[in-house]
């Protein structure tokens, strides 16, 4: 059986690990989400979805974006930076708390803290996102998410991957399964559409959460 990961941990110290963009203008906004026409880089969501941390790259990330989203330091902590970050990055690679799949070796895990204590709070690399709904729009179905994402994005473009990427995020956060039929019905466009412009990776990722639900 999956061990569950230990969220409340993190939460108890207040280790920040979702934040929205802070700088980017949206270019519509309403009481329910933030539409960024172009996309934005600076929307941070960790552990959203229930899909685990599977391989080393996606872990320095994971490190990376807590950094960088902490690097002013945690609130009501006399810790130094590194060392607060330390206990947390550790608290993650632990496989018994339910944020990995693998056990990692000590000298490897000390590796990577060390490369990402050397980086620094430089923004790490992200996805482009296009819709970031905020709290008031929880209580909407994910019928009327969808229906929200496919008339912004569709809005006379020609359907990417980041696009499907959306649409993706939007059937995960509500437990359901990522089809190639929803997301074509989400966009208003056919499933050759989603077939024809959904690279390797991004397949990849759509079977990983799935896996997981």
């Amino acid at each position: 059986m999956s061990q569950k990961r230990n969220i409340k941990w993190l939460n108890d110290r207040r280790v920040i690990y979702r934040r929205n963009p802070i700088t980017d203008v949206p270019t519509e906004s309403t009481d329910l989400y933030d539409y960024y026409a172009e996309g934005t880089y600076e929307c941070y969501s960790l552990f959203r979805s229930k899909a685990k941390i599977t391989t080393y790259k996606s872990l320095k990330w994971h490190f990376l974006v807590l950094y960088y989203l902490n690097h002013e330091g945690i609130e009501g902590d006399d810790l130094s930076l590194e060392d607060d970050m330390r206990l947390v990055f550790k608290f993650i690679a632990n496989k018994e708390n339910g944020f990995v799949t693998f056990f990692i070796k000590q000298r490897i895990l000390e590796s990577m803290i060390k490369e990402v204590f050397g980086i620094g709070d430089t923004p790490p690399r992200n996805r482009i996102r296009k819709v970031v709904f905020k709290p008031k729009a929880w209580p909407l179905t994910l019928s009327e998410k969808l229906s929200i994402v496919g008339k912004l994005i569709g809005r006379g473009k020609k359907i990417v991957e980041d696009d499907i990427y959306e649409c993706m995020l939007s059937l995960n956060n509500e437990k359901q399964k990522i089809t190639i039929n929803k997301i074509a019905k989400s966009l208003d466009c056919s499933t050759r559409t989603i077939y024809r412009n959904m690279g390797n990776q991004l397949k990849l990722e759509k079977e990983l959460l799935n896996s997981q639900l």
